[in-house]
């Protein structure tokens, strides 16, 4: 049974400072919240359980010490991240109705969300750039793209993500300490669903998620996009076709991580700013899913792409059952 509203999250629109939110989970589809929690909760473990395989074996595989499978343990640290920052409060929600947040807390989840997105993009960037000097300028591929660098580039990709991000939350605390309601209808406290609850002028806070979402997914696309149109050209400048299919099979993994990651969050958004008729149900199912698939299909993606993960994943499994038989 779905849980009553408390009389304390009952709107009546007066403006008023509250303590905590009241998440709906997925708003119109309470009923079925049970049966939902088995897909999302699946979907979850299988995210969970693919990215620390991922790091377990690029950590004992010392063939795959190198940068792209550096940066392919960081992807796996913020999936990780991302999906933790939702999944447990909305299967919380499906199966105890436990639908309360406290303000601080919606807040910090607020800022995870959208930080570790924002930071994953960055390593995508990064990522862009480490195909570009392998394949563009492979001679240098080692010196430029030593172990520290690798490190200062996640580096500067989680701090571009908390420089951006951190004022979102730090805005609504400090301006808009008045809202109408406490009820968010959505699964979790993503910005704009906060801010429209809010009493008061929300016109900086609109325009500055609307910059910072500009500057992330924009100018990062095209930054990859121009890395990628220099990698084809050199590809192109190959002498043999065997040459030139081997070079872009390095480069398939990342470019399909990279659709993995834009193109759901690209729909999400689309169909939240164009899409009026759309219900709201399909709305929040869309902004859960671009969480939970670039963790689930990351994994995956590079397990079946990359020969030396997929190599050491068998060897694993056949020492497993070899262990067992014994």
């Amino acid at each position: 049974v779905y849980p009553t509203l408390p009389s304390m999250f009952v709107s009546n629109n007066a403006c008023s400072v509250p303590s905590s939110f009241w998440l709906t989970g997925i708003p119109g589809l309470e009923s079925l919240h049970m049966w939902l929690s088995i897909p999302f909760g699946s979907m979850y473990l299988v995210a969970v359980v693919g990215n620390i395989t991922i790091l377990a074996v690029v950590k004992t595989e010392r063939s795959l010490h190198q940068p792209m499978y550096f940066f392919l343990c960081m992807l796996a640290v913020i999936d990780l991240v991302l999906s933790t920052s939702t999944m447990p409060k909305l299967l919380a929600i499906f199966w105890f109705g436990a639908c309360s947040i406290g303000l601080d807390a919606c807040l910090v989840q607020m800022f995870f969300v959208h930080c570790f997105a924002t930071v994953e993009s960055g390593i995508f960037l990064a990522m862009a750039f480490d195909r570009y000097v392998a394949i563009c300028d492979p001679l240098h591929h080692t010196s430029v793209l030593t172990h520290a660098v690798v490190g200062r580039l996640g580096l500067a990709a989680l701090l571009r993500g908390v420089f951006y991000i951190g004022p979102l939350p730090l805005l609504i605390r400090l301006r808009l300490p008045f809202f109408r309601t406490q009820i968010i209808a959505h699964s979790y406290c993503e910005h704009m669903a906060v801010v429209t609850l809010a009493c008061g002028d929300t016109k900086v806070n609109n325009l500055y998620g609307m910059g910072i979402g500009f500057l992330v997914l924009i100018l990062d696309s095209i930054a990859i996009t121009a890395s990628y149109i220099m990698i084809f050209r050199a590809v192109l400048g190959l002498s043999t076709s065997d040459a030139r299919f081997k070079t872009l099979g390095t480069c398939g993994s990342h470019i399909c991580a990279i659709l993995v990651f834009y193109i759901p969050i690209a729909v999400s958004s689309l169909t939240h700013r164009f899409g009026h008729n759309v219900p709201s149900h399909i709305h929040i199912l869309l902004a859960n899913f671009y969480l939970l698939i670039p963790p689930i299909l990351n994994p995956v993606v590079y397990a079946v792409r990359t020969k030396q993960i997929r190599e050491r994943l068998l060897h694993i499994i056949k020492s497993g059952t070899q262990h067992k038989d014994m």
